[in-house]
């Protein structure tokens, strides 16, 4: 209240922005402080924000985009202009891709400057340069802007197939002034910004009758499964079907890897062999070999027009990408996959004997195969013997986060490592991104207060290793594995020139990663065995300290580029 001789109470730019976030149950910024923004991080952890701050952009940009796809509310991540804002579009393109909501926040130069080229601090057209590498792009000139702005911004990022957004905000932006109570009103409170949307009766029904005409059904769950948070229904479909199933690798666990419908251990089985597919939440992309091929059976159209597909997905321009979708079903996973179970009704008969019993029989030859593999007791260490105990350490530690990068180490720890409960496995994505490793791991930690275990290669972890600081500084229950074989595949490259350097494939022989958390306070510990790994992990993950597990394991163990070795050009036209 003000009398007639007081001026009215006045807010700013910055207080709006960060009145216009906790409007919305945004409560966690993830952020790398400098010009123009560093008042704006004080500020909000001023407001009871949590402002988690990093050393590098893109790894507070890939923390937000997992906050995203774990909380289904957009992750922020908040960046200094120009190359600030360029550091953390890897993150934000790459949260794109993914499907995961996010906000990139970044401050920028002032319009008038930018616009005549007058080389202005740090000047650059970021709005234009953000526009097609993400979902939606918008800029704030003015304080009273600011709520349309953020409300704008977290509908494009969750509405229909979620994403990431950009919002421009110019330096002058923040210290613009404006009545504080017609501040207050220009906020706006996001109602519903991912409506249900119900998939047409006629499409539920195309679905279901192809289905029940299958002699070889298989489903597959892809991580738009995973983050739809419908794991009840989509378990009752697979269950209520019999219809073996197949994670892609973030929808593992949305029912146990153990669980008796799994087919991930018969994958090179079921995908040739299947003659109806259910696609939930996956896309016909390069990770599923874009539905042909080799890989399901065939090596031409007539070959693949023997198989059918359902594809449940938000976005209707998705069926028909790579090859016919026989059933599209358009809609919010959960309301389709709801509308499948009510359309089974009571009597629905399930997956045939046949086909069910084959595919056991091939999964339980795989697995038995595995475990024989993990038995061994190689010295020194492999990728397997090292997994071996990680899959006992998850599975002991179902809650726990599971974040995954990497070539050979991320192909070995899929197939290895078993996951119990949903989202709890984070990994590279669609894109197949290296460095989300400790930017995955300091969001895991911060949204879900659980441990985190992340296994990486040393290859990996080199591109965000810096952040085991921040791990260190806000005390997060991490526990990194670096799977350390001295080099990127192998540390037994050659320089084939001969001369003194090493080749580009290999590091520094015997580096002592643990040695970088213990400079920032964390513990580290130097392993050689399977036994010093599993004592290590236990102990990590009973203090909830930040760790970083050293493993050290044989040099010669990988393979260039994992399994997707035949996407190298030239090592495909050696093959040939």
């Amino acid at each position: 209240m003000t009398n007639d001789t007081q001026s009215p109470v006045q807010t700013d730019g910055f207080h709006l922005l960060i009145d216009a976030l906790k409007l919305n149950d945004i409560n966690t910024i993830f952020a790398l402080p400098g010009i123009p923004i560093t008042d704006l991080t004080r500020m909000a952890q001023g407001e009871g924000m949590r402002v988690i701050s990093f050393r590098h952009e893109q790894h507070a940009g890939n923390a937000a985009a997992a906050a995203g796809f774990l909380t289904q509310k957009p992750g922020i991540c908040l960046t200094v202009s120009a190359p600030g804002f360029l550091n953390g579009l890897t993150a934000l393109t790459n949260a794109t891709t993914n499907c995961f909501p996010m906000i990139l926040i970044s401050g920028s130069s002032e319009r008038e400057i930018v616009d005549l080229q007058q080389g202005d601090y740090e000047e650059m057209d970021q709005l234009a340069i953000a526009k097609p590498l993400c979902k939606a792009a918008f800029r704030v000139l003015n304080a009273e802007d600011i709520g349309v702005g953020i409300a704008r911004a977290i509908r494009s990022a969750l509405s229909g197939r979620p994403g990431g957004v950009y919002l421009d905000l110019p330096a002058k932006f923040f210290a613009q002034t404006m009545d504080a109570e017609a501040g207050k009103k220009s906020l706006i409170k996001v109602v519903d910004p991912a409506p249900r949307q119900i998939p047409a009766p006629d499409s539920v029904q195309r679905a279901l009758t192809l289905l029940k005409g299958a002699k070889r059904p298989l489903i597959i769950l892809g991580k738009g499964a995973a983050y739809a948070q419908a794991d009840a229904d989509i378990r009752a479909l697979v269950e209520k079907s019999g219809i073996p199933y197949l994670p892609m690798s973030m929808a593992k666990g949305l029912l146990p890897d153990t669980h008796e419908q799994s087919a991930s251990a018969a994958r090179s089985y079921v995908l040739p062999e299947a003659d109806v597919v259910m696609l939930v939440g996956a896309r016909l992309n390069w990770l599923l070999s874009q539905g042909k091929g080799k890989t399901w059976g065939g090596n031409g159209p007539k070959d693949w027009a023997d198989k059918s597909f359902i594809q449940i997905d938000i976005s209707p321009t998705e069926a028909d990408s790579n090859v016919a979708i026989a059933a599209p079903l358009i809609g919010d996973i959960g309301s389709c996959v709801s509308a499948l179970l009510a359309g089974m009704g009571s009597s629905w008969a399930k997956a045939p004997a046949e086909w069910t019993s084959a595919v056991a029989e091939r999964k339980n030859k795989n697995i038995a195969k595995m475990a024989e593999t993990l038995a061994k007791d190689p010295s020194p260490m492999n990728y397997h013997s090292a997994l071996a105990v990680v899959r006992d350490i998850v599975k002991a530690n179902p809650e726990a986060m599971l974040v995954n990068e990497g070539a050979n180490a991320l192909d070995f720890t899929r197939s290895i490592v078993d996951m119990y409960q949903p989202r709890k496995r984070l990994d590279v994505g669609t894109w197949g991104i290296m460095g989300i490793g400790m930017g995955f791991s300091v969001a895991a930690a911060v949204v879900t207060g659980k441990p985190v275990i992340a296994i990486e290669g040393d290859s990996a972890f080199g591109f965000s290793g810096m952040e085991v600081e921040t791990i260190c500084r806000y005390n997060l229950p991490v526990c990194v594995v670096i799977l350390n074989n001295n080099g990127i595949y192998k540390g037994t490259d050659v320089n084939r020139g001969g001369g003194a350097d090493v080749a580009p494939t290999v590091f520094v022989k015997g580096a002592r990663y643990d040695k970088m958390m213990e400079a920032f306070g964390g513990v580290g510990v130097h392993v050689t065995t399977p036994q010093e790994l599993s004592a290590a992990m236990k102990e990590a993950i009973a203090s909830g300290k930040p760790t970083l597990i050293n493993a050290v394991i044989d040099e010669t163990a990988g393979t260039e580029s994992g399994r997707i070795t035949s996407l190298n050009p030239k090592t495909a036209a050696i093959k040939k």
